[in-house]
């Protein structure tokens, strides 16, 4: 039987893959269209964390605007993007950490605290799109903040969760490298009825 707990050398693998699902989320993110979208029909206004496009109820073509035109735009932008390649790295780091056979667990912790400026780049980004986003651009109907937006917090909370994992891991060296043995617990028969 193979028993794989949170702390396990086997199971190293567990959040190297955790950071590729938030890389993928990011990915998602920053090339998704659904930062903002109308809620119902006429389906007249789409963001992305780019540009933002709008168009006339009975028009086929969206008429798009840039957001680097304005300062904010390029903050969030900016701000969302150096966390993504942060991210992209400690994915790296993290890889090259848990293939070596001799775990350094200073370099780990490490990487737990890139993991916590990723956050915060991120959480940046993500908070002063919707705060300028609203103030600065006509919105026309009903409009929400969408997928490819929930995607960027997803990516976000993914590595908070991450980064807590990671800072955390050295206190379980010994389980993590299997240095510790198992106790085992046994009674004879004959002891059996006085412990109880």
């Amino acid at each position: 039987m193979v028993v794989c707990g949170l702390a396990c050398w086997r199971c190293r693998w567990l959040l190297p893959l955790l950071l590729g699902l938030a890389i993928i989320m990011g990915i998602i993110a920053l090339a998704g269209r659904g930062w903002l979208e109308s809620e119902s029909e006429p389906y007249v206004h789409q963001a992305s964390l780019w540009e933002s496009c709008t168009r006339t109820p009975d028009a086929l073509n969206w008429n798009c605007e840039s957001l680097m035109d304005y300062g904010w735009g390029r903050a969030a932008a900016a701000t969302y993007l150096v966390g993504f390649v942060i991210l992209v790295i400690c994915f790296a780091l993290a890889v090259i950490a848990f293939s070596i056979e001799i775990l350094r667990f200073n370099f780990v912790r490490g990487i737990g605290g890139l993991l916590f400026v990723v956050a915060a780049f991120q959480i940046i980004g993500l908070v002063i799109y919707p705060v300028k986003f609203t103030e600065d651009i006509l919105l026309m109907g009903d409009n929400m903040f969408s997928w490819a937006y929930g995607f960027g917090w997803a990516s976000t909370v993914v590595v908070i969760g991450c980064a807590f994992f990671f800072c955390c891991l050295p206190n379980w060296e010994d389980e993590v490298l299997g240095n510790i043995k198992p106790t085992y617990y046994y009674s004879s028969p004959e002891r059996a009825p006085y412990l109880n």
